[in-house]
Order: C-alpha cells, then sequence, then structure tokens
C-alpha cells in the first residue's frame, strides 16, 4: 500500500547531525520494513544504482560539531539531493537531547540551509523520542540519565548540563533554539493534541493557522511526552507533508511517529522478528572516546576484553604514540583476543577544540589499527565505536560509502553493515553509539552475541 503511494519515490530523506543518530534512524525505518540505506555522504549515481529502490533513505554527517558557515557549505549539496529526491517528508535529525549552541551544531543554521527545500514553510520540529527516554512537555526538554535512570529535565541533567562542547543551559527549546536564528517558534502542546485525539483535521487546521495570521513562524514546535502520541503526530505529518515537502527537525521520534501513523492507517504490513546477534566469528575491536558516565560503567563492565588506555595529553603531542597504541591493538587481535581502547579522562576541563581533536586522532586510530589487521590478511569483521564525534570521525575514516541495518542491540545502538568499495571493509558489522545509549552489559554482547 505504501508503494502504490508513494509511485517509485521515497517516503522520507533524512540527514543526520552525526553518525550515531543517523543509524538509530536507520533501525527505526528497516525495523519496520521499509527499504532503506544509510549513505556517509550525497551519493553518487553508481551508488544509488547499488542500492536500488528505496523507501526511507539518509545521509550521515558530522554537522553537530561544525560552526554555522561550515555547515551551510555541508548542507548545500544535502539541500539539493534532498529536493531531487522527490520525498515528501525531509528531516534533518539532531541529537534526542538537542544539544547544540550558536557556534557549533547550530539547528537554526541547519533550519536556515535546508528550509528552502520546504518552500519557506515552517520546520516542524518533533520534541521528544520516548524510548529512549526523551520527553517534551509544555515545549521544555526531559531526559533519563542512562537506560533506566531517573528523568531530569534537560539543565539539570548530570550529563547534559555539562556537556563539553554543547552544555544545555536551558530546557525551554523555544528558548533555546531562539539562541539559534529561530526567533519565532510556536507551540502544539501535549494538551491540544489531548484535546484534539484522532481529529487530524483539527491539528492541520492548527498547523495552517500559524501560516495565515501575519508572518510565516520560523518552526511549529509538537510535544511528545508518550507512545501513545506517536500514531496522531504521524497522522498529522504525513497530512502536512501531501500538501507540500515538509522540513522536520528532531530525533528519531519523527520517523517514530511516521510509522506509528501508517500502521494505524493500514498501510505497512507485519514484519518477521529479526534474528538476534550471532556471536563474533572472530575478534572484536571497540573504541570509547566518550566521556559520559554511561560509557564508563560499560567499560567497567565488561569482561570479554583486553582493555587498553589510551592517553589523551600523549596521543595529541607524542608523535608516534598513535603508531605504537595501533600496532599493540593489532597484534592482540591477531592473536585473537578482543581489545578495548578507551580514551583517558583528562586531569581538567578542555574545550570544544581540544575535545575534537581528541576525536580525530581516535578515529585515526582506528583507521590505523584495521589497516595493519588488512596488511597481515586478516580484516577486522566486527567493529564498535562509543562517542558521538569519534563515531563520525572514524567512520569517514575508514572509507565507506553506506551502512545497511543489521540489527538494535539496545534502544538508539544500531549494528550496521558497512558498505565500501575496498573488499577488505566492504561486510564490516559495525556499532555506533552515542555516550548516553545502551546498558552496561552493551560491548560484551558484541561478542557474545545477542540470544
Amino acid at each position: 500500500m505504501l508503494d502504490t503511494l508513494l509511485r517509485g519515490k521515497p517516503a522520507v530523506v533524512w540527514y543526520g547531525d552525526d553518525f550515531t543518530g543517523a543509524t538509530d534512524t536507520l533501525a527505526t525505518v528497516a525495523q519496520a520494513g521499509l527499504r532503506s540505506l544509510l549513505f556517509l555522504d550525497v551519493p553518487t549515481g553508481a551508488q544509488r544504482a547499488k542500492a536500488g529502490p528505496l523507501q526511507a533513505m539518509g545521509i550521515a554527517g558530522a554537522a553537530r560539531s561544525l560552526s554555522p558557515n561550515a555547515m551551510a557549505d555541508v548542507l548545500a549539496p544535502v539541500a539539493q539531493f534532498m529536493a531531487a529526491s522527490g520525498a515528501p517528508l525531509l528531516h534533518y535529525k539532531c541529537c534526542s537531547t538537542f544539544d547544540s549552541a550558536p557556534h557549533v551544531g547550530s539547528i537554526g543554521a541547519a533550519v536556515a540551509a535546508l528550509r528552502k527545500v520546504a518552500a519557506a514553510s515552517p520546520a516542524v520540529i518533533v520534541g521528544g523520542q520516548p524510548n529512549i527516554g526523551r520527553f517534551c512537555a509544555f515545549g521544555n526538554l526531559f531526559a533519563q540519565a542512562g537506560p533506566g535512570g531517573a528523568v531530569h529535565r534537560i539543565d539539570r541533567h548530570p550529563t547534559m548540563r555539562q556537556h563539553p562542547v554543547t552544555p544545555m543551559d536551558e530546557a525551554d527549546l523555544r528558548l533555546h533554539l531562539s539562541r539559534q536564528g529561530l526567533a519565532d517558534i510556536r507551540l502544539l502542546s501535549t494538551r491540544q493534541l489531548e484535546l484534539a485525539g484522532a481529529d487530524t483535521e483539527v491539528l492541520l487546521r492548527w498547523m495552517q493557522a500559524q501560516e495565515g495570521a501575519g508572518p510565516v513562524p520560523d518552526a511549529l514546535l509538537i510535544d511528545l511526552v508518550h507512545e501513545a502520541q506517536l500514531p496522531q503526530i504521524g497522522a498529522l505529518l504525513w497530512a502536512r507533508a501531501q500538501q507540500a515537502p515538509l522540513l522536520a527537525v528532531g530525533p528519531s521520534g519523527v520517523e517514530q511517529c511516521l510509522i506509528a501513523g501508517w500502521r494505524q492507517l493500514g498501510w505497512l504490513g507485519d514484519v518477521p522478528a529479526a534474528e538476534p546477534l550471532a556471536p563474533a566469528q572472530g575478534p572484536v575491536l571497540v573504541l570509547v572516546g566518550s566521556l559520559s558516565p554511561v560509557s564508563r560503567q560499560q567499560i567497567a563492565a565488561s569482561q570479554q576484553f583486553d582493555k587498553r588506555e589510551v592517553e589523551v595529553g600523549r596521543l595529541l603531542a607524542e608523535e608516534g604514540y598513535l603508531s605504537n597504541c595501533a600496532a599493540q591493538l593489532a597484534q592482540g587481535l591477531h592473536e585473537g583476543r578482543h581489545m578495548l581502547a578507551h580514551t583517558s579522562r583528562p586531569s581538567q576541563a578542555v574545550d570544544a577544540a581540544t575535545t575534537a581533536a581528541v576525536a580525530q586522532r581516535s578515529a585515526q586510530l582506528v583507521a590505523e589499527t584495521l589497516r595493519l589487521l588488512a596488511a597481515q590478511g586478516q580484516p577486522l569483521r566486527r567493529l564498535g565505536i562509543a562517542g558521538g564525534d569519534t563515531s563520525s570521525l572514524a567512520t569517514q575514516a575508514l572509507g565507506l560509502w553506506g551502512l545497511a541495518f543489521h540489527s538494535a542491540l539496545a534502544p538508539g545502538v544500531t549494528l550496521s553493515v558497512a558498505r565500501s568499495d575496498d573488499a577488505r571493509i566492504d561486510g564490516l558489522e559495525l556499532m555506533l553509539k552515542g555516550g548516553q545509549m545502551g546498558d552496561a552489559q552493551l560491548f560484551d554482547r558484541l561478542v557474545t552475541g545477542a540470544c
């Protein structure tokens, strides 16, 4: 039914502002049965041909680590690709915690770069993703502190309020994003959703009224508090997208809403249950570049790995240190041991430039380790990377052009299959995860499988 409605065009095209979040969206659409692929740049014609017909396609990027000027340059060809795709819904996928700032990863700058694909209509921001503990109520964002943890208002969250690059010091997303150039944001609150019930026309008229009364707002923000609201919001987004291309902003909650709406309408069939992840058929490498408490707990809990600490100061300043670390990791893997490398915690606060430099060097460490292994005739088959910026940069350093969905290891954590023109890398099973995602045993499941 959905194919008939789409007439050969994708339903949704998304751009992920980091690789970990982009793979979460890939998992969301793939698990719903949509033919999908995540490209690692605007695809060439040959890459699109290899991918075949797709109902959903994404581009993984690193916009959240860029300045507004750099974002404008990066997103210009993305906008062209989105417009040419014919998809009714176009999604700028940002982190579910909306951590961003006027000078780096600006969501306002992204909307400015992409808004022309939606005929200058307001962007529609979906504020939550309940399955990973992200909730937006009356415009204010709340987030769970790790799986099973307490829910905090985002400006009181133990990690996000002191994020080293984009600390979240404002919970009202309207105020937070106004600093980034989205000065006029209108709210569709959870109370309005409750009163409207299943009447999509009421909500659609509200959206249209915002555009018809005076200057067109920069964005419309939709609360999302619980799973029961997913089909209601999805039906609204799809109805609006049928009138003209719609630019949506937010986490993978956007696609979750669409899918729930389509299911309620009977447009998606049942999807067979995915096979559990099989045990690794060779040594596994994990690199942790995240400083979050969740990632540190996962390191401490892992029992399957030979662990190596990578000293941040030496990684940045000492010539030859990266090569030595890569050689040690490659040797351990060559001997059949599972290796886990993690960057040390700095003794003092670091600035954004230092954080970016560490992520860049960590990415180079992964690429060099895989190069040494391949030179020994033993290409790696399963790799995990923790940390948003580290994941993005490492994936780029490996020379991949696409990722296909393999399985979900935890809410927000996806195992993908790498697509590359290099036969030694093509087929690599790759887990990318943000610092806040996954339970304590996540890394060990990369080795033992998920039974």
